[in-house]
């Protein structure tokens, strides 16, 4: 008891050191705030000033001040996590963050009797904040001087003796847990002992409870997750791991430290691409915990084309079918021949000269087919077409005969070109013949089986068509429709807009500046809000979960990415797409000559070692010789086995659900096979929020304290990926499992499904 009482005590009195630290930090950000909220209305002041120059300058300072103000304003929870104790370094020399830049300890750092003192001492936080002489109170994550929080361990310590991770809300320090680098030291700081408390940071973290929301790993990220954080942006940096590896948490943590590195150079924003509106939903929030929003987009696969959005999903043999390359050649016949519909006229008739000029079926079809002979965008072709409209009908008139001065010659043709170009007989005809067609109104096209058939003949299979077709007819769109109205985009073009002229700024007429300038020039603010909205290309490009990109996907995504550097996250075995070698081969389209950088994470924080050793099972199906990450845990509970009847399985599953929810504190997640997600959804209703049915493929990138797996054989039989597809879902729990099994699962006598047996 008196031990305990006195660890108690060595704790509560380190809790209070930190607390006081904290406290120092929020006065200093409170006067950081009182001196933004001054920029702000100096700012305005300098409005009213009346000048050009002063409108351009308050506007910049406005924006400046503003988002300094908005980072300020937002207290998050664990501000502050971190702290290292070092040892003095080799040199003194500084960095623009207050700290010293020496990585390695002086050589005599550490006395001959392993005795040394600590030199330096960095907390680390969200953003970075100096004290009024410009020393560093808190260390942003992301500035090298942070680096050995992350990377150091006991193998390899640098200057680090103590890593402590600092864990509060709000204002208030909760707890510490310290990870110890240089055990064999005896380390001492201002004269007295360095503490340790607890049993180290990692597994704390790894025992909290799971939300609906993704938590920041800022506080816990480990050596080689840093490693591809920090990485050059350079080119193309690829990221293999298995589950549990923190992927996609390193994925957005490597969007806000390319901005704090070089936001100059991705002004032109990132681009985050998640494969599920879940995912989206689940990472969202972590982005402004990490001191950055604004300038990453988050965007599901879905949702990557503006005002469409996916909110279905096909069936996997018309999946295969949509995301496919061969869905390229059907769509740029299918471009070419939408132009042809009942209601295209069948003749051209006007009135130049007098007289009456025709242009028959079988002209018509000639002039169409000698336009459309090239690889030009459809919609870009009308000129053209309306061109050679124009010279049949001018032959026809036999005016080409009459003058055999070039220059009066010309001066006819004019005449006549202006004459017929803005009858309404002809216009009309243009528009009826050579409309401008849209993605929607093409793919719609498509869902006619008959036209669909001409245009894949040879490409497609009988069987294939009347699939495709029949899901061409639903008003609502799937993941794989989004991409194929992106490629008809390309193909079909967007002739050329006049620019609308800007509105008048009520601030200019307000001062009397309409005269001096009656069409005010964009301030940097707005022209970075207008990028923002017509943006189509970015500066980065991070793919999570690669490797369920179709190849129309792919393309998709290469286009928002041509002039990019890339992070391509992903894992082969956890692959939803039926043909990897063909995804393969169009992501390496997308990605182009650029050289790569390929990193691999090996470690699985995410489920106990009971858990992992039963996906283990299944990978060895799915992937013969592959190997599973390695789990850093065990929890003593094993995986439990529960075999439903035929016509129990809704109560069964329910059943589980509520014995899960008593068991952990955090959420439950069921994950069915696809066509019984609304099935699922009717058998949890009630339960509560911390309950989720969802779809094998919708659960990717997500975690649950349980989940229950419902029918391994169903998830499994979906699709020739479908091994693949289990191996994730029975990879989404860091605390329990359940299988529930049914007849087609064939479980032995303790409810172990076939699949999962030995």
């Amino acid at each position: 008891m008196a031990a305990q009482e006195a660890v108690d005590s060595v704790r509560d009195r380190e809790i209070g050191v930190e607390q006081e630290h904290l406290d120092r930090v929020y006065r200093r950000l409170e006067e950081k705030i009182h001196e933004a909220e001054f920029l702000m209305n100096d700012a305005a002041q300098r409005g009213q000033v009346g000048t050009p120059g002063a409108l351009a300058e308050r506007d910049a300072q406005v924006f400046r001040a503003g988002i300094h103000l908005n980072r300020l304003n937002n207290e998050f929870e664990d501000f502050l996590f971190g702290r290292i104790d070092l040892l003095h370094g080799k040199d003194g020399k500084k960095g623009p963050d207050g700290a010293y830049t020496s990585v390695e300890p002086a050589e005599d750092a550490v006395r001959a009797d392993s005795t040394a003192e600590i030199g330096e001492t960095l907390h680390i936080g969200r953003i970075g904040v100096l004290d009024s002489d410009y020393a560093p109170l808190v260390i942003d994550w992301r500035a090298p001087a942070a680096a050995p929080f992350y990377r150091s361990t006991p193998v390899d310590p640098g200057r680090v003796v103590r890593r402590r991770v600092i864990r509060s809300k709000g204002r208030k320090v909760l707890g510490v847990e310290d990870d110890l680098m240089r055990p064999e030291l005896k380390a001492t700081l201002d004269g007295q002992d360095l503490p340790v408390i607890g049993d180290g940071a990692l597994m704390a973290a790894l025992g909290q409870a799971r939300s609906h929301t993704m938590r920041d790993i800022v506080a816990s990220i480990q050596a080689e997750q840093d490693l591809v954080i920090r990485a050059p942006a350079a080119s193309v940096t690829y990221v293999e791991g298995g589950p549990g590896t923190g992927k996609t948490a390193v994925a957005l943590h490597r969007a806000a430290y390319l901005l704090y590195q070089d936001r100059r150079r991705y002004a032109g924003g990132i681009l985050i691409v998640s494969p599920t509106p879940l995912l989206v939903s689940y990472t969202e929030g972590v982005l402004p915990s990490l001191g950055e929003e604004g300038q990453v987009a988050i965007r599901a696969v879905g949702s990557l084309v503006d005002g469409v959005e996916a909110t279905t999903y096909d069936d996997p043999a018309v999946a295969r079918v949509k995301g496919s390359s061969r869905m390229l050649k059907v769509l740029r016949k299918a471009t070419r021949g939408a132009l042809e519909n009942g209601d295209s006229p069948q003749r051209l008739r006007v009135v130049a000269f007098g007289r009456r000029l025709e242009l028959e079926a079988d002209e018509l079809q000639r002039i169409r087919h000698t336009v459309l002979g090239g690889t030009a965008p459809v919609n870009l072709l009308r000129p053209r077409a309306r061109r050679l409209l124009l010279d049949a009908l001018y032959t026809k008139s036999g005016a080409a005969t009459r003058h055999s001065d070039p220059e009066l010659a010309a001066e006819l043709r004019s005449s006549f070109d202006e004459d017929v170009s803005t009858e309404d007989s002809f216009l009309a005809f243009l528009d009826a013949w050579w409309p401008e067609l849209t993605p929607r109104q093409v793919l719609a096209a498509m869902g006619d089986e008959k036209r669909l058939g001409r245009w894949a003949r040879r490409v497609l299979n009988p069987g294939e068509v009347r699939r495709l077709a029949r899901s061409l007819r639903r008003t609502a769109y799937s993941v794989h429709d989004v991409a194929l109205l992106d490629e008809l985009q390309t193909l079909l073009g967007t002739p050329a807009r006049p620019r609308k002229k800007r509105e008048l700024d009520p601030l200019d007429q307000l001062t009397g500046l309409e005269e001096l300038m009656p069409v005010r020039e964009e301030t940097q603010r707005e022209r970075a809000e207008r990028l923002a909205q017509e943006r189509t290309e970015y500066a980065h490009v991070i793919v999570d979960e690669a490797q369920d990109l179709t190849p129309m996907q792919w393309r998709m995504v290469g286009r928002r990415g041509r002039h990019a550097t890339w992070t391509v996250v992903g894992d082969p075995a956890q692959s939803s797409w039926s043909t990897p070698d063909e995804a393969a081969e169009a992501r390496d389209e997308a990605l182009g000559t650029r050289p790569r950088r390929r990193f691999e994470l090996t470690v699985n924080y995410r489920n106990p070692a009971e858990i992992a050793e039963l996906a283990a099972k299944v990978l060895t199906l799915a992937m013969p010789g592959k190997e599973s990450p390695r789990a850093v845990r065990s929890t003593g509970v094993e995986p439990r086995f529960v075999t439903a009847g035929a016509q129990a399985t809704a109560g069964t599953v329910r059943e589980e659900a509520e014995r899960l929810l008593a068991r952990v504190d955090g959420t439950v997640g069921v994950v069915v096979a696809m066509n019984r997600r609304e099935e699922a959804a009717r058998w949890l209703a009630g339960l509560g929020e911390r309950v989720v049915a969802l779809g094998s493929l919708e659960a990717k990138g997500l975690e649950y304290d349980a989940t229950v797996v419902v029918s391994p054989a169903e998830i499994a039989d979906e699709s020739p990926a479908g091994l693949r597809v289990l191996y994730v879902a029975l990879t989404r729990a860091t605390q329990q499992l359940t299988v529930v099994s049914g007849p087609r699962d064939e479980p032995d006598a303790d409810g172990v499904p076939d699949l999962l047996r030995d």
